[in-house]
């Protein structure tokens, strides 16, 4: 790409809106983190491209893709807007709150991150949080403001992003200790059915954050070698907390999530109802925005959370 002088750039808000608009490879997507409509972020990018004399992206039927001069574009200006990110933090007062923002999904929020968070500011009082939290919100995890994202799935880092694995993807039949006194023991997987088995119902994967396949009661007993003969049962819910909190009431047996329902099982709130747990082949990941590991915060939550997994 020609140099281009200084006072011929395009508008910082042109290009700001380019690089949204790239990252997603959607206007739609653009315009709602943006929070601006589609019409507008349309207009941006065609006055960019007339300023700049050349197409950024190839417009196909319900896709965008870019050009070259696009991922050129692309990987510049991502490059000098953490760079204008990162000057505006250094004037900022010694004294300004430090706030660390996280996107996640429901489950992951409150039965994983916030009891790290909690123990985290035991030790940094003066560090706040903001934890952007949802099922049905897959734009959450590249929201411009998001430093860190905790993802599900076979991830792989983009430019500016710093990815750590976190743990596999695993789920294990688990109740109170009440309802396996009262109704077990469970010996083998057919003997499962006989009890009230809580699970998430279909509209939970099917939601525009959850891109992956379910690990449910179905998949767990096709791979114990049984079958689910889906009796009825007291809670099907689209909400992750809502089974857990069902489970922990006593209620019935869930398909537990390892990393979420691995402090209620060290507390004894809950236990196994059966040894077997079942896996996905995906995993679970920590993104990082580079720019915003350049903060001390920041930089300490991420290796608090890191830290968490050796113990």
């Amino acid at each position: 790409m020609r140099p281009v002088r200084r006072r011929h750039l395009p508008s910082l808000g042109a290009l700001a809106t380019f690089e949204v608009a790239a990252k997603h490879l959607s206007f739609t997507l653009a315009a709602k983190e943006l929070n601006i409509t589609q019409g507008a972020v349309s207009q941006q990018i065609r006055i960019l491209e007339k300023a700049l004399e050349l197409p950024l992206f190839v417009r196909k039927h319900n896709a965008l893709e870019l050009t070259a001069a696009g991922s050129d574009l692309y990987t510049a200006v991502s490059a000098g807007l953490d760079t204008i990110s990162e000057g505006v933090g250094l004037l900022q007062p010694d004294g300004q709150p430090e706030t660390v923002t996280v996107s996640a999904t429901d489950g992951m929020a409150v039965y994983w991150l916030k009891p790290l968070i909690e123990s985290f500011r035991a030790e940094h009082p003066q560090i706040g949080f903001t934890v952007l939290a949802s099922d049905e919100d897959n734009a959450l995890r590249n929201y411009s403001g998001v430093d860190i994202a905790l993802l599900c799935g076979n991830e792989r880092s983009e430019v500016g992003e710093e990815l750590h694995f976190l743990f596999p993807e695993a789920a294990q039949p688990v109740c109170s200790p009440e309802y396996l006194a009262k109704h077990g023991p469970f010996p083998d997987a057919q003997s499962l059915n006989r009890a009230n088995l809580l699970h998430l119902h279909e509209r939970h994967w099917s939601a525009d954050a959850i891109g992956w396949q379910p690990l449910g009661w179905e998949e767990w007993f096709r791979a114990q070698g049984a079958r689910w003969e889906r009796g009825p049962s007291s809670l099907s819910t689209n909400k992750v907390a809502l089974l857990i909190e069902a489970t922990l009431a006593g209620e019935g047996i869930m398909l537990g999530w390892q990393h979420m329902v691995e402090k209620p099982l060290a507390e004894g709130r809950l236990v196994f109802a059966h040894p077997a747990p079942i896996t996905a082949g995906r995993g679970n990941f920590l993104r990082c925005a580079t720019a915003s590991l350049q903060r001390p915060a920041v930089a300490r939550f991420v290796d608090h959370l890191l830290q968490s997994l050796k113990h």
